[in-house]
């Protein structure tokens, strides 16, 4: 079965920067779409960036876009989510997830996820 363990999460100041890894099992990501979305209290799930399958296209959301880069080590079928500049309005629990097609409007699995808190 496919299983996606993020980690990286962590507590910083405003403008700090994290670095968020997702290990992967059962899925290759260099053949699927890979992707992240975060979940704050009391908001609806907020699609971050998603790299398609062959990476033929990369997208990010708008709220950070210039401030997120996701990445991926084939040798370690990992999937990263750079974060820099981060504000409170980052502060969210972060998913690794995989999409049975990068236009996929939901994932089709995701991991536990991980907590990021950034004060002010």
């Amino acid at each position: 079965q496919v299983q996606l363990v993020e980690s990286g999460g962590d507590s910083v100041q405003t403008g700090g920067s994290l670095r968020l890894s997702c290990g992967v099992s059962g899925a290759t990501v260099s053949a699927n779409s890979m992707g992240w979305f975060r979940q704050a209290p009391g908001k609806e799930r907020e699609g971050l960036a998603r790299r398609c399958r062959g990476g033929d296209a990369t997208y990010y959301g708008d709220s950070v876009k210039g401030r997120f880069i996701i990445s991926q080590d084939s040798a370690k079928n990992t999937v990263y989510l750079q974060m820099n500049n981060l504000k409170p309005e980052d502060t969210a629990m972060y998913y690794c997830a995989v999409y049975s097609t990068c236009a996929a409007s939901y994932p089709q699995k995701w991991g536990q996820g991980t907590q990021v808190t950034v004060s002010s």
